[in-house]
């Protein structure tokens, strides 16, 4: 293969700023021109009683790939229909309910207008995106978005780079409008991320990550240093937790505690935990979410941390490598 020269210094640098200015400058005139009709669109999304279904070829299919993620993952049910492949089978996924979203720069994709007539005869609407509003697609639509700018950032005006953005961002801006008029939260998005991070730091409770049972390190106030650190290092918590003679808790003995202790007296042996336990631990409920008992420790520079009830029984215990586990944090 050819070696090709290299570019001038800063050359590749100012063909980027070329390719934001023109992508940017097409943006601010689409924001200008968005109008009652962009509410509309998203009045009908809103209003949908079955699906969105994205459809587009080539670039645009690409985009209108990303759209229907979005819509999905942000509350309204949404999904890709393949133009090339709707035209072979695929509209048996349409259903009357549903609503298209065409995406089309020219408004003549040869496979959108293929589908068009099926679409109408079904009974479902059509909101189509182009740049040209005296299109075919853009005039058989309920409505049309104009994605239309006057600049490609490709130096040669053809390949589909400020115009495909456009599409994208109008995509976008439909998908935040509906997300905000439903009033979906963070917890809504995580339900439908339960794999990802942010669906594991909103959806982990602290019941379900924490220690309990057999697992927990539990000595009384009388206990013996020695015994107590028999069970602090059987259960690998670090520490150990104290109850009086009605189960409740009444301090925790940690590693930190004991090196203090050593520190004062020397010879531990026949003190007991209550000679060096740290009085009112740190607690969290059960039902708080994993992160936000993560958040506590880390503002208080702690490793542990037990979970109590509200009546302040002890049900259990957390340990900040059982949030790495679970990477909440």
């Amino acid at each position: 293969m050819e070696k090709l020269p290299l570019p001038e210094p800063g050359a590749m640098l100012a063909s980027a700023h070329r390719s934001f200015a023109t992508e940017i400058a097409g943006l601010q005139a689409l924001d200008a021109r968005l109008d009652d009709t962009f509410e509309r669109a998203v009045a009908m999304v809103l209003g949908c009683q079955g699906r969105i279904v994205v459809t587009g070829i080539g670039k645009s299919g690409h985009i209108a790939k990303k759209i229907a993620a979005t819509l999905a993952s942000t509350g309204t049910p949404a999904f890709f229909m393949h133009g090339a492949e709707a035209i072979h089978g695929d509209l048996g996924m349409l259903t009357r309910q549903d609503i298209v979203l065409a995406i089309s720069y020219s408004g003549a994709a040869h496979e959108l207008l293929t589908i068009l007539s099926v679409v109408k005869r079904m009974g479902a609407r059509l909101i189509s995106i182009t740049g040209n509003p005296q299109s075919e697609l853009a005039r058989s639509a309920d409505l049309h978005l104009d994605a239309h700018v006057a600049q490609e950032a490709c130096p040669l005006n053809l390949a589909p780079t400020a115009s495909t953005t456009a599409a994208l961002v109008l995509g976008d801006a439909i998908a935040v409008a509906c997300l905000e008029a439903r009033g979906f939260s963070r917890e809504d998005f995580a339900r439908s991320h339960p794999g990802g991070a942010l669906g594991r730091r909103l959806l982990t409770l602290v019941r379900d990550v924490m220690r309990q049972g057999d697992a927990l390190p539990v000595v009384h106030t009388g206990t013996p240093i020695p015994e107590a650190l028999v069970e602090m290092s059987s259960k690998g918590m670090g520490m150990t937790i104290v109850v009086d003679d009605q189960r409740l808790p009444v301090g925790i003995f940690t590693d930190g505690d004991l090196r203090r202790l050593i520190a004062r007296h020397g010879d531990i042996r026949r003190l007991t935990v209550a000679d060096g336990m740290s009085r009112n631990p740190k607690s969290v409920a059960p039902g708080a979410l994993a992160v936000e008992a993560a958040t506590l420790m880390d503002a208080g520079r702690l490793n542990q941390m037990l979970v109590l009830d509200d009546a302040g029984l002890l049900l259990g215990a957390l340990h900040m490598h059982d949030l790495l586990a679970a990477k909440v944090i």
